[in-house]
């Protein structure tokens, strides 16, 4: 990760934190601790541990920078001491093995033959070929520029995500590369970026293509269950996750219906939010899920000036829904254990020849077990919550530099990469 990602990704932890943690917050999360890191309170996750670790250390600051006071311990003596760092508070990051059947709650797309075959078959379409053949000329004059890095013959609509972000990456951080690509130049790249990637990670007749979406959204319902089952006890889980299980996720919960950019590639480090909250204020978690509501928000990369935005789910007409019916609405669209992935993905290798797994395939009222003891699950995390009576959250953001991914050693197609963490100024095309 660059100095400028590593800084851009920190100033999304601090956007939550003004959010949902400091005193005085809109929507501060009922009874988190404002300033001293709790670890019942906080559950985190990512591939590449830096991308959280910069977020984390926005979300819970050193105390020293906080409070001096909190950061001073005074000893029999009657001195004090400082903790190193100005009391830089170390967040715990639970990571997940390349090859462990967690992997695929962030990235479930990957390693998943039936998502391969199916996104393969977008390149076979009409569409694909016409924009393919018309987008040759425009392609060919970036081959020259990017031959250190990529073949010419690569050059071209098939890896328009590729190009793109090459592109754009180094029109940030190399001079040279600025006077290769102009702006305009840019936003046709990423508009054929963006239509590559949503014809490859969603598609109507095609289920498969969404895998990484129905997985990612089976997560997102075990890490909110684990925030109502221990009562509010579990405030705030953060998952790191890529642009294409944002893509297919936006197409499975009906996002393109309240509008038409989530087609798009999300900025990066852009982060999309779950609020639970109640309608009413409350001193104490609802004992009843009928009191509790869900709702959906999404900020389109880092820029100071972009909102975090409420948008409704499930081509609904209301910009919030109840926990229950949220449950129902995604669970009908969600892969709710690890058997069931084996099963959708037609994968018999693996994790998912170990019996364990062979087992449950095919059945979804199998899942992961919830782990009590760290507050989180075993295969999820992420999540944000707030509102009236914030009462946890669950934020999931597409950031990391080519963070880690298990790939098919046979298909290099079947390689996703993700976002790159800089800024992206424009909105999704």
């Amino acid at each position: 990760m660059t100095k400028l990602g590593a800084t851009q990704v920190h100033s999304v932890g601090s956007f939550y934190r003004a959010r949902y943690i400091e005193d005085g917050a809109p929507h501060k999360i009922l009874d988190i601790s404002p300033e001293r890191y709790q670890p019942s309170q906080i559950w985190a996750s990512a591939p590449d541990q830096s991308t959280a670790t910069n977020f984390l250390q926005g979300l819970y600051p050193p105390l020293g920078a906080l409070d001096h006071d909190l950061a001073v311990e005074t000893v029999t003596d009657g001195s004090d001491t400082i903790p190193p760092f100005n009391g830089y508070q170390f967040i715990p990051i639970h990571g997940q093995p390349n090859e462990g059947p967690d992997t695929i709650w962030l990235k479930g797309d990957d390693g998943c033959p039936a998502y391969t075959r199916a996104s393969n078959f977008y390149q076979l379409s009409v569409e694909y070929i016409s924009t393919f053949n018309s987008s040759r000329k425009f392609y060919s004059q970036f081959a020259e520029p990017l031959n250190d890095v990529m073949p010419a013959e690569n050059v071209t609509y098939a890896h328009a995500y590729d190009v793109f972000d090459l592109l754009n990456v180094g029109s940030i951080h190399n001079e040279s590369f600025a006077s290769v690509v102009t702006t305009p130049q840019l936003s046709q790249l990423r508009y054929y970026a963006d239509a590559l990637e949503w014809g490859r990670n969603y598609n109507l007749t095609q289920p498969a293509r969404s895998v990484g979406g129905m997985a990612l959204a089976g997560g997102i319902l075990r890490q909110l269950n684990q925030t109502v089952s221990t009562k509010g006890n579990l405030k705030l889980s953060l998952l790191a996750g890529s642009y294409d299980t944002f893509l297919a996720f936006f197409g499975l919960t009906n996002l393109t219906a309240a509008n038409a950019d989530f087609m798009g590639l999300p900025g990066y480090a852009s982060s999309m939010t779950f609020e639970l909250f109640t309608d009413g204020n409350t001193t104490t978690f609802p004992h009843d899920t009928a009191d509790l509501r869900v709702r959906f928000l999404f900020r389109n990369g880092t820029d100071v000036s972009m909102p975090l935005i409420v948008y409704p789910l499930f081509n609904r007409a209301k910009d919030s829904i109840s926990y229950d019916d949220f449950v129902d609405e995604l669970g009908s669209r969600a892969i709710n254990s690890v058997g069931e992935w084996c099963s959708t993905c037609q994968s018999s290798g693996g994790f998912c020849s170990q019996d364990e797994y062979a087992s449950l395939s095919g059945d979804s009222s199998s899942s992961v077990n919830y782990d009590d003891s760290s507050s989180g699950l075993t295969a999820v995390h992420a999540g944000v919550i707030g509102a009236m009576t914030t009462l946890g959250v669950l934020a999931i953001i597409a950031v990391a530099v080519f963070f880690c991914r298990r790939t098919s050693a046979s298909s290099s197609s079947s390689e996703k990469r993700s976002s790159v963490s800089e800024t992206d100024s424009g909105t999704s095309a």
